[in-house]
């Protein structure tokens, strides 16, 4: 199975400009993820599916954050805990991104334990900071965040 994810910047108003693809097939290792992005910061970047179906602005803690209508980690098992994608806790936990000098991330990385079914028409989020795959900081540090994208059977 495919689907793919356009993201686009996330902005207190709703979204932005278009800041990449992210492409996702099955394989028997588990689900293959596709990076194409640019314009965006340098570094690490958290990824995460969400379990809201909106890239829109929400209220978190009584204040407006863009994506927020993308609510929380994806959890379908009520797992609490955010562990990164190799081991159990959050199924929406995917492997971290890393974006070059010039702003661009061409990367495979592989998540094993979600399948692509498991995922489409779920909000996948790229945070504006790295990811432990803890807990501390809060959901491992990835903070605010930077683009959004509704995930689509392809």
């Amino acid at each position: 199975m495919y689907a793919y994810a356009q993201l686009r910047m996330a902005r207190r108003d709703g979204l932005g400009p278009i800041v990449g693809l992210v492409e996702f097939s099955d394989t028997r290792d588990g689900m293959k993820i596709d990076t194409y992005l640019f314009g965006v910061p340098r570094g690490q970047h958290g990824l995460h599916v969400h379990e809201g179906r909106s890239c829109g602005p929400g209220r978190i803690d009584g204040k407006v954050v863009p994506a927020g209508a993308a609510k929380g980690h994806f959890d379908p098992h009520k797992t609490g805990r955010h562990l990164g994608p190799y081991r159990p806790g959050h199924l929406g936990d995917l492997p971290r991104v890393t974006v070059d000098r010039d702003g661009i991330s061409e990367e495979t990385l592989l998540a094993p334990r979600v399948r692509v079914r498991d995922i489409i028409g779920r909000a996948l989020i790229l945070h504006k900071g790295g990811d432990t795959y803890t807990d501390r900081p809060k959901l491992g540090g990835g903070g605010a965040r930077l683009a959004c994208g509704i995930i689509q059977r392809g």
